[in-house]
């Protein structure tokens, strides 16, 4: 199947803006969604508690920065997203939490100028699984990499896949299973279908040894469940 055009994408985004909107209810088709936003967010802050700035990749209405924002107050914040409805919407509930500044990125983060040793965080939360070759998941990893500063730290929560076929098909299965208890037969094939046609997600291993090839000195994983991980990386 031919996969969405970034456009496509950002169209969609762009009318669900109040979906992405809710802590406890955007990300409902992620297994374990509000363990997974907790764990990043604490890991954030006990890896750096004097953290004074944050980049949010991917930021939708801004869910991810909302909680970072609840440990450490007051970061500056750099939101990147393709949707500018996503956008707005973010720094109209973020600028109620920090008095710190916030900017505002419209584009494509494979595309986009990062500024260098810059950030404390990073954090990328249910996007990357939007990259489509090897070499975006490298060049996003380097730029991230080198838009930290010294022992900043890079957190993930994504969709992600499994290097071995039976596995893959293993947790394909319990994760339709999830989606219909959690919606119905017909609710299960319609989020299967725009996963098949809009991600290209990647492994654990896979990402956590580009991490290491990028430079990254530290990773952990901080919870696995079927087709969903949390984990992360020091710099």
């Amino acid at each position: 199947m031919k996969k969405s055009t970034i456009e496509e994408i950002r169209k969609r985004f762009d009318h669900n803006v109040e979906r992405f909107s809710n802590l406890d209810t955007g990300q409902q088709t992620i297994i374990d969604a509000g363990l997974c936003l907790e764990l990043i967010t604490d890991a954030a802050k006990m890896t750096i508690p004097k953290a004074k700035k944050i980049l949010d990749i991917g930021c939708g209405a801004g869910n991810y920065t909302i909680k970072v924002l609840q440990q450490l107050p007051n970061l500056d914040c750099t939101l990147v997203d393709l949707s500018l409805p996503m956008l707005n919407k973010a720094v109209e509930r973020i600028s109620k939490l920090t008095n710190g500044n916030i900017e505002t990125i419209q584009g494509n983060i494979l595309e986009l100028p990062i500024r260098e040793n810059e950030y404390c965080i990073v954090m990328a939360g249910a996007v990357l699984h939007h990259l489509r070759s090897d070499d975006d998941w490298y060049t996003v990893f380097k730029k991230i990499y080198n838009a930290l500063k010294p022992n900043g730290s890079f957190w993930i929560c994504d969709l992600i896949s499994h290097d071995v076929p039976a596995i893959q098909h293993l947790f394909e299965r319990n994760y339709g299973e999830f989606l219909e208890k959690l919606g119905g037969t017909e609710y299960k094939e319609h989020v299967l279908d725009y996963i098949d046609k809009e991600d290209s997600p990647r492994s654990v291993t896979f990402q956590t040894d580009l991490l290491k090839k990028v430079g990254f000195k530290q990773i952990d994983i901080l919870h696995k469940n079927s087709c969903f991980a949390a984990f992360g990386a020091i710099k």
